[in-house]
C-alpha cells in the first residue's frame, strides 16, 4: 500500500489535470452515501468539548473504463486540540481496490480536500465566471485561500487580485506571499494587494471568493457588479452563512450538489427559508454543468451574476485520490 503525506499529495496534484479529472467524475457520477457524522461526547473528560468523528464513502461501478475503486475519508474535529498545540482537524483518505477491497493507498486528507475544494471551485468558475475576468477578490486568509486564489487565476485571466480578512495583517501578509508566488505559478505576472475596503473590493470584483467560517453575510448582493461570479466555499453548516439573501435573490444559483447544498449550506437554507430563494432557481448542479443539462454562464444574459456554493463531495475526494496515485 503505497502511503501519500501532504507534500506528496500536494507534488501529484496539478490544477488543471484535476479539475478535467473533476469534470469527469461528475459527467461519469458515483455511489455517494450521505456522509456520517457520529459525537464523540467529552472527549477530553468532563467540561471539555464534544469531538466528532465524520466518514466520506465513495465508490466507483464495475464495468466503467477505469477500474472501481472505493475511497473513504475520515476526519476528525477534536475543538479543544488547541489546548495540546494541535490542529483541531485531522483528515485521512483510504483507497481501496474496488474488485478485491484491497487497500491501495492513504493519502493526507486535509492536502487532498484543500486541492479538490479549489478546483471544484475552479471547475464551477470555468463554467460559470466571465471569460474576460480579469479582477479577483478574495474574502478570507485561511489555509484553502491561497488554492482558489491560484485556481481563479490558472481559469481565468486574472490581472489583480484583492486579498480581504478581518485581521488585516493576515491580509496582508497573504497578499505579499501570493505576490511572491504566483507570477511563477502562473507564468504571467499578476497584482495582489490587501483590501481594507470589503464592499469596495467586491464592488470592482469580477470574480467573488469566500472561504471564511462566517456565521454572518461578509457579501452583500448589493455589492455585486454585473456580470460577476460569486464563489462560497466556506459557511458549511446551515447556521453558517457568507452571503446575504440579495445576493441570492439577484444572482443565478448553481451548487456541487443539490442534496448537499439544499441541506447543510447556509448560503441555500436560508434564503430558501425566507423566500428569497425558490427551489425552482437552483438552476444547475456540477452533475449537469458536467453533463451539459445546462450550459451555465453561456446561457445567461451577459450581464447576469452567478452564484456557485459548495459544500463538498466524497466524489471529489475519490477523483482527486486517484489522480494523486496515478490511476
Amino acid at each position: 500500500m503505497r502511503i501519500l503525506d501532504a507534500a506528496a499529495v500536494d507534488a501529484a496534484l496539478d490544477d488543471m489535470a484535476l479539475i478535467e479529472r473533476l469534470d469527469a467524475a461528475f459527467r461519469a457520477g458515483c455511489e455517494m452515501p450521505v456522509r456520517h457524522h457520529h459525537p464523540i461526547p467529552a472527549a477530553r473528560g468532563p467540561g471539555s468539548a464534544d469531538a466528532m468523528l465524520l466518514l466520506m464513502p465513495a465508490w466507483t461501478r464495475p464495468g466503467g473504463a477505469a477500474p472501481p475503486r472505493i475511497g473513504v475519508k475520515l476526519v476528525t474535529v477534536f475543538p479543544d486540540n488547541a489546548q495540546a498545540s494541535l490542529p483541531s482537524i485531522f483528515g485521512q483518505y483510504l483507497l481501496l481496490d474496488g474488485t478485491t477491497g484491497q487497500p491501495v493507498a492513504l493519502l493526507d486528507g486535509t492536502m487532498l480536500t484543500k486541492r479538490r475544494t479549489a478546483c471544484a471551485s475552479g471547475l464551477a468558475a470555468r463554467y460559470l465566471a466571465r471569460a474576460d475576468a480579469r479582477r479577483l477578490v478574495m474574502i478570507g486568509t485561511g489555509a484553502l485561500a491561497p488554492h482558489l486564489v491560484r485556481v481563479h487565476c490558472k481559469v481565468r485571466p486574472i490581472e489583480e487580485v484583492a486579498i480581504w480578512g478581518r485581521t488585516p495583517d493576515h491580509a496582508r501578509a497573504l497578499a505579499a506571499e501570493l505576490a511572491s508566488s504566483l507570477p511563477s505559478a502562473l507564468g504571467r505576472p499578476v497584482a495582489v494587494r490587501a483590501a481594507p475596503d470589503r464592499a469596495a473590493a467586491v464592488a470592482a470584483a469580477d470574480i467573488v471568493s469566500c472561504a471564511t467560517l462566517s456565521k454572518e453575510p461578509l457579501v452583500a448582493g448589493a455589492w455585486l457588479a454585473p456580470g460577476a461570479h460569486l464563489d462560497l466555499v466556506g459557511a458549511y453548516t446551515p447556521a453558517m452563512r457568507e452571503s446575504d439573501d440579495e445576493a441570492a435573490r439577484r444572482a443565478e444559483v448553481f451548487v456541487d450538489t443539490r442534496e448537499g447544498a439544499s441541506r447543510e449550506a447556509g448560503d441555500i437554507v436560508q434564503p430558501l427559508k425566507s423566500g428569497a430563494l425558490r427551489p425552482d432557481r437552483l438552476r444547475a448542479d456540477l452533475y449537469e454543468l458536467a453533463r451539459k443539462q445546462h450550459r451555465g454562464r453561456a446561457a445567461l444574459p451577459a450581464d447576469s451574476i452567478t452564484l456557485f456554493k459548495s459544500v463538498g463531495a466524497a466524489l471529489e475526494d475519490l477523483a482527486a485520490a486517484e489522480l494523486a496515485i496515478g490511476a
